[in-house]
């Protein structure tokens, strides 16, 4: 069976609970990310703060404030009052199947990957993606090769 530990991503960007939304905004714009896990001093997984968090703890574009007065406020707000406590993890041992279909039945962007308590990776909605066209084109290549 193809186990998490293939598949996911890692090492993680991640956070501390006392880093601000503005840390979490700039990690994620500069990385190019939509979850961040947030954990303690020595990896202990604690929560996750994704692109949706941030945005709904922003104050709106059409309130009409500049981006100087946006990042002081970010600044002035720790991840631990806003980051997701309840989230759903998965086991390096645990099969990509398995992880598939949560993601799918509980429509999850990601799920932390935790062995004993301690963050180890990732895995995305977009791993997912990658794992398909890698699958497609296998399929692709065994269909061309058994065609000649």
């Amino acid at each position: 069976m193809f186990k998490i530990s293939e598949l996911m991503t890692s090492p993680v960007y991640s956070l501390r609970e006392t880093d601000t939304l503005q840390s979490a905004r700039v990690l994620m714009d500069q990385k190019r990310i939509r979850h961040v896990p947030i954990t303690t001093g020595n990896n202990v997984f604690k929560g996750l703060i994704t692109n949706r968090d941030v945005l709904a703890n922003t104050i709106s574009h059409l309130a009409d404030i500049d981006q100087a007065t946006q990042n002081e406020i970010d600044a002035g707000i720790p991840l631990q009052e806003i980051m997701r406590t309840d989230v759903r993890t998965i086991s390096p041992e645990d099969t990509v199947k398995e992880a598939a279909n949560i993601l799918y039945h509980h429509k999850y962007g990601c799920l932390p990957v935790v062995d004993n308590g301690k963050l180890v990776g990732i895995v995305t909605e977009a791993d997912f993606l990658q794992l398909t066209i890698q699958l497609l084109e296998a399929m692709d290549q065994a269909s061309a090769a058994a065609k000649s």
